[in-house]
């Protein structure tokens, strides 16, 4: 492992599965998908058979609060280290994983797999550290996540974290030296149930493709007076419980013992938030036991100081659109808005006037779901564009604000890296 101090990051030693190992059934989606379709994992599971899988070294959510979660935590800390002894797992050296997704979606979606410096990295809302969370963090989440991490050896990431690159000087630029020198694949592989494709590509740190990745990071964080390098896009309670399980740790060692532990970095794809293979999709809302008349007439209270109009002209006003069975669409727009994003000034209200609401995927699952005596509230999409500089300027973004795309699409876990 190679560290770099100033960006925040390291060079990481990466395990991937030794050859011969059916990658279809060692790679999983990440463990906080299809949490209410126990039915998913159950297939996984058939899918995996007795074959090495990362599956059997992560806890699904869906078992939290089941038999099941305490069953599989005694097991993945010894499957780790059986995996290890066995030469299941073999490490490349240091250096990068270059990755490129397809799925039916989209036929790339490219990224970076490098270490991430939890010493660097806060989700305190209002932080100018160099790695920064999007959302806020539920710390009940976290617990069983630590239990991994305190007692087994490995950790395999599903986390995502972003970086601003329109210019496509660091990860696009790695890609077309590796092209240009015709470097073979590191793995080649189908992804269980239907999720798509992805091929590795091997960077051996000290090459030249890794000097211009290092290079390329350290010119965007110049280019950023406010400090800000990397944005968790997915993942972010993962790196939050790797935070957690270092700080537990950190105390009983010594400087020098400190600043090169493997649990200080955790793994983790670094993605350029304007790939074309990444959308954000907007989570749009619907309030319940309230009618669209009766919303609006209290949207009109709330933001009686913020400029609202109904159905006018946007003229670059923040808007959002209310909707209800049997009604037309009624557009709210706001021209002093009291958050920046539309769906933060929605969620103000909701908040403020304690309304009951469920964050929805999909224009049309709000429709159906707003019925008489409910409503629906659509909100536009977060604009890659102001996307880091909104983090920025409010610190986290409401919860719920957005998804980076289906669940089938997420990141699963095929690389590992050591953290004892």
């Amino acid at each position: 492992m190679r560290v770099i101090n100033d960006l925040g990051f390291a060079v990481p030693d990466i395990l991937i599965p030794q050859e011969g190992t059916d990658l279809k059934k060692w790679a999983v989606i990440a463990c906080d998908q299809y949490t209410s379709e126990p039915e998913y994992w159950d297939n996984c599971t058939k899918e995996a058979g007795d074959a090495p899988s990362a599956l059997n070294l992560v806890l699904p959510e869906v078992y939290l609060g089941t038999e099941t979660e305490n069953e599989k935590l005694a097991s993945i800390a010894q499957t780790a280290r059986r995996y290890l002894s066995d030469g299941i797992l073999k490490t490349l050296g240091t250096g990068f994983i270059l990755t490129d997704r397809a799925t039916s979606l989209h036929p790339s979606r490219r990224g970076l797999m490098a270490a991430i410096d939890l010493e660097g990295y806060s989700f305190e809302p209002g932080n100018k550290n160099i790695c920064r969370a999007t959302e806020g963090t539920v710390l009940s989440r976290i617990p069983p996540r630590i239990r991994i991490r305190a007692n087994s050896p490995l950790e395999l990431p599903h986390i995502m974290i972003l970086i601003d690159d329109p210019e496509g000087v660091t990860i696009e630029k790695a890609f077309e030296m590796a092209e240009q020198e015709s470097l073979p694949h590191l793995y080649d592989t189908d992804l269980m149930l239907g999720s798509g494709h992805i091929t590795g590509t091997f960077i051996p740190d000290g090459s030249a493709i890794a000097e211009s990745i290092i290079s390329g990071l350290a010119a965007l964080k110049s280019a950023n007076k406010d400090g800000l390098l990397f944005l968790v896009g997915d993942g972010n309670h993962s790196l939050a419980s790797a935070k957690a399980h270092w700080e537990n740790i950190r105390e009983g060692l010594t400087e020098e013992q400190r600043a090169v532990h493997p649990a200080r970095y955790a793994l983790a794809e670094i993605v350029n938030i304007h790939d074309k293979g990444l959308d954000f999709e907007p989570i749009h809302r619907v309030v319940f036991n309230i009618s669209s008349e009766e919303f609006i007439a209290k949207a009109k209270e709330f933001f009686k100081d913020s400029g609202m109009e109904l159905n006018a002209p946007s003229d670059g006003k923040q808007s959002f659109t209310v909707v209800s069975e049997g009604m037309e669409d009624v557009t709210v727009s706001l021209a002093e808005p009291p958050h920046s994003l539309a769906v933060g000034s929605v969620q103000m209200m909701i908040d403020s006037l304690g309304l009951e609401c469920d964050y929805i995927h999909g224009e049309d699952s709000v429709r159906k779901l707003s019925t008489s005596g409910n409503t629906g509230i659509l909100v536009p999409a977060i604009s890659k564009s102001t996307f880091f500089g909104t983090v920025e300027k409010e610190g986290v973004f409401p919860r719920k604000t957005f998804s980076m795309g289906e669940a089938f699409e997420k990141r699963f876990y095929l690389e590992a890296k050591n953290i004892e």
